[in-house]
């Protein structure tokens, strides 16, 4: 029987009943997980967004491998005097590896005489599942909590086993709750339940880092702190990793599931959004109700209009644009209502060559496309621009 992989987010499908409120119609979001991707994606859909899936990391399980269970006999011959249990899903997986070795009541009976400890409420809950007690768990399912703890407690001498992650980077937090405990004088024992890579194929990761750079998302989700180490080890193999935060940090929000998976990002000074539960239905939630109210939305012609990365909404219709379509939008909304010429303009289309014909002619698709055609206006002999309320304009 395989052991389980992270806990990128529990499911919570039932959170996001189908209803006639599409707020993130014409949003695009990236996803980056490996696991549960197809159950996020219809929570968002649901919502009215486009979704970019590229799953960040590879999961390889270690039922089989002979690590693991090395330290699982480690454990049961002498059980540690602390056990830290990190992820919910990573904890069943580790009892059903165990269990496939005929040791799962060793196991559990040598844990029984540990103090175990829970990082949130997700480990807490297959801790007893096994018909065990957590002594202690933080209320925000953090690491720094867990580590807080057991410091003011004194670990010096004691042998701690820790539930580990999956791989070791140094964008990953819990690598430093080892770090500090041995640190402080404790003996680590490592408890490798799973591993992970990226992808074999990293297209689709090429594809969502150059998407993010270039705005072309209106956010990306992360639901495990090994798919951003992932993502950002990624991106540096690029030569693109300082390209990558910039956009993180200014145009395209990090939607994270919770704190243990934000930590990385924050700690390189990139903002997150979360939300108040670490579950996916909640992270739905939040994100229809931050995206758009973060967008930019302008009055024009009497109708809203927010410019999102792929495309607008016009009184909250999602309208399909051309690529020359949107190319434009994002000239004539770069300084709203002021005029654009048409060399300009032409040098903004796709391409880039041509005469001032092929904007005549983009722009008349432009206007049939937005459904309004007095949002964009003519200006004689000058060029174009949107046609920007007055009350808007002197705001």
């Amino acid at each position: 029987m395989s052991a389980a992989p992270p806990a990128e987010a529990a499911q919570d499908v039932s959170a996001a009943s189908p209803g006639p409120s599409m707020p993130l119609a014409g949003f695009t979001i990236g996803i980056t997980a490996a696991r549960r991707a197809d159950e996020f994606e219809a929570l968002l859909c649901r919502r009215g967004a486009e979704v970019l899936h590229a799953p960040a990391i590879r999961i390889i399980p270690l039922a089989d491998d002979a690590e693991l269970e090395r330290v699982t006999a480690e454990i049961t011959a002498d059980p540690p005097d602390i056990v830290i249990a990190t992820t919910g899903i990573g904890f069943r997986g580790w009892m059903e590896a165990a269990d496939g070795w005929g040791a799962a009541e060793k196991l559990i009976d040598a844990l029984g005489r540990s103090t175990v400890v829970a990082r949130g409420p997700k480990a807490k809950g297959a801790i007893r599942a096994a018909g065990l007690r957590e002594e202690w768990s933080p209320p925000n399912e953090s690491s720094s909590e867990v580590i807080d703890h057991l410091l003011g407690q004194g670990v010096d001498g004691l042998r701690i086993g820790v539930q580990l992650h999956g791989a070791t980077t140094e964008w990953e937090p819990l690598p430093d709750l080892c770090a500090v405990l041995r640190e402080a004088g404790a003996v680590v024992v490592p408890i490798p339940v799973y591993r992970w890579t990226p992808p074999a194929d990293t297209t689709a990761m090429d594809q969502m880092i150059r998407a993010t750079i270039g705005h072309d998302i209106d956010g990306i989700t992360f639901t495990s702190a090994p798919a951003v180490a992932s993502m950002l080890g990624r991106a540096r193999d690029l030569d693109v990793l300082d390209e990558f935060l910039h956009a993180l940090r200014t145009t395209v929000p990090a939607l994270c599931v919770g704190a243990v998976t934000a930590a990385p990002l924050q700690a390189l000074q990139v903002p997150t959004i979360q939300p108040a539960r670490f579950r996916l239905g909640a992270l739905a939630r939040t994100i229809a109700d931050e995206l758009p109210r973060r967008a930019q939305t302008l009055r024009v012609a009497g109708h809203d209009v927010t410019v999102l990365a792929r495309g607008v909404t016009v009184d909250g219709t999602a309208k399909p644009l051309t690529a020359a379509g949107l190319a434009l939008v994002r000239a004539l909304t770069r300084v709203p209502g002021r005029v654009v010429d048409r060399h300009t303009l032409l040098a903004a289309l796709p391409g880039g060559g041509g005469d001032t014909h092929a904007v005549e002619t983009a722009m008349a698709r432009l206007r049939s496309a937005l459904g309004d055609p007095t949002m964009v206006q003519t200006v004689v002999k000058r060029g174009y621009r949107l046609a920007v309320d007055l009350e808007w304009e002197d705001e």
